[in-house]
């Protein structure tokens, strides 16, 4: 049985990544501190007997007591207000946590594999952004936390691969979206979400001609698979080339709401990105794959989710 340990597993995307590795038939282990974490998100899966859940830092010595196939870094804060107020606890899980892991996946002879963002790319002057474009990125800005964490990342796990010849992936992730996300991360779809539900103003910042591309959360995962099982060593885009405003996107999300919110616009934060696209083109090519859930289905399932959660907390 192939084993894999996902470190991150009870965030959004990792408990997501859990649950397909499961549906593979992998064994997982999952690490996670919970510092940004939810255990809900992976409760569902307690009982599950080829599923382990460990409380850890990956920032620590990193251990596990049986063998390992595949090791998937999937721990950082990820949104802009959890890495504002855990800067150094995102730079230490960027570059101790993913060393620790990489020594985890040499020792135990097995693929590792990094999420890795597209904030390497900072403030984009090449658009779409292809892997090849080195980025623009602002080490010493309020951002620079998460940006160079996941740049280092990426060239410790380069260095680990030439060097030492471990077998290694790297994603990309565009913005992705869909259920287990928080409510109150910081990030543009929950935010919207949330608010437009409780019946609040939709805060837009600048003038909302900021451009993103939205990716539903099965399409990443699939793609993520795609590359865990593929042969490319090289970083590889995965997200939705489907570009659109942050204002087109808010009145998107009141007109699935029926909401009666308006919009209320704020000063734009310090270095963030005017447009943001994945070049998909090697995705497609190398690994066959592309986004195929609409963004209304995608927002629909979203919404649904929310929705529950008020529910419940009510």
């Amino acid at each position: 049985m192939t084993t894999s340990v996902v470190t991150g597993g009870a965030g959004f995307l990792g408990s997501h990544l859990c649950d397909r590795l499961l549906a593979e038939s992998h064994r997982v282990i999952c690490l996670d501190n919970l510092i940004t974490g939810n255990p809900a998100n992976i409760q569902h899966l307690v009982d599950n007997d080829r599923f382990r859940f460990i409380h850890h830092d990956v920032s620590n010595f990193v251990d596990i007591d049986e063998p390992v196939d595949n090791v998937l870094h999937f721990a950082s804060p990820a949104s802009p207000i959890d890495y504002l107020e855990l800067p150094i606890q995102t730079l230490k899980v960027g570059s101790l946590g993913t060393h620790n892991t990489l020594g985890l996946a040499k020792a135990k002879g097995a693929r590792y594999f990094l999420a890795s963002t597209s904030e390497v790319y900072g403030d984009p002057l090449i658009h779409p952004q292809p892997e090849s474009y080195w980025g623009n990125v602002n080490p010493v800005g309020p951002r620079g936390v998460y940006d160079e964490a996941k740049r280092f990342g990426e060239a410790m796990v380069m260095a680990y691969h030439r060097y030492h010849g471990l077998e290694t992936r790297i994603v990309r992730i565009f913005n992705t979206y869909g259920p287990r996300m928080r409510p109150r991360d910081g990030r543009v779809v929950p935010a919207f979400i949330d608010q437009a539900l409780a019946g609040q103003d939709l805060t837009v910042f600048g003038d909302g001609s900021q451009t993103r591309s939205f990716c539903y959360v099965d399409d990443l995962v699939e793609g993520i698979y795609r590359l865990l099982t593929s042969d490319i060593n090289e970083p590889v885009n995965i997200g939705n080339p489907a570009e659109m405003t942050i204002l087109q996107f808010a009145n998107a999300i009141l007109e699935l709401i029926e909401s009666p919110s308006e919009i209320a616009f704020r000063e734009l934060p310090v270095d963030d990105p005017k447009t943001r696209q994945p070049d998909i083109t090697r995705a497609r090519e190398l690994l066959g794959w592309e986004p195929k859930v609409p963004l209304e289905k995608g927002l629909s399932a979203t919404i649904e989710y929310f929705r529950e959660l008020r529910t419940v907390s009510t």
